[in-house]
């Protein structure tokens, strides 16, 4: 296998491995909670038992935390780094289809990448999910500051 074809296929691993990552961990997307009166009340177990409600409430109402946001990049770097590769290949010189085809392709799989890493490092559970449970949560006297 030649390292124009090999590269395709390390850059999607490497995609793959960081959206893996991004989304473990004991606390993955999941609410913070400020320590306000009525999380006091109730207590830590009470209020993180109202979280795990909150969440399950969501996913029944059809909610997905994330949507894919490495698969999001990939594409979208893919896409911007291909289109400037085979315009770079233009302006410099490669005046032959395929030179132009050549540079537009290994432009894409950096793209690719670098747009499915940033995807799965910066991934974030989606704006309507974090609404619903943060709704479920306020309606329930928990204040939500933030998301991990």
């Amino acid at each position: 296998m030649t390292t124009t074809r090999a590269l395709p296929l390390f850059g999607c691993a490497l995609a793959l491995t960081l959206a893996g990552c991004a989304s473990s961990g004991p606390n993955a997307g999941l609410p913070v909670l400020y320590p306000n009166a009525a999380y006091k009340n109730m207590g830590q177990t009470a209020a993180l038992n109202l979280v795990e409600q909150c969440v399950g409430m969501a996913r029944n109402s059809g909610l997905q935390p994330y949507k894919n946001s490495a698969a999001t990049g990939a594409l979208t770097g893919a896409t911007i780094a291909g289109v400037t590769g085979a315009v770079g290949g233009l302006v410099f010189g490669r005046n032959n289809l395929e030179g132009v085809a050549k540079s537009a392709a290994q432009s894409a799989v950096v793209g690719a990448a670098a747009g499915g890493t940033q995807g799965a490092i910066n991934q974030q559970p989606n704006a309507t999910y974090r609404q619903f449970v943060q709704r479920c949560l306020s309606e329930r006297g928990l204040d939500v500051i933030g998301w991990n």
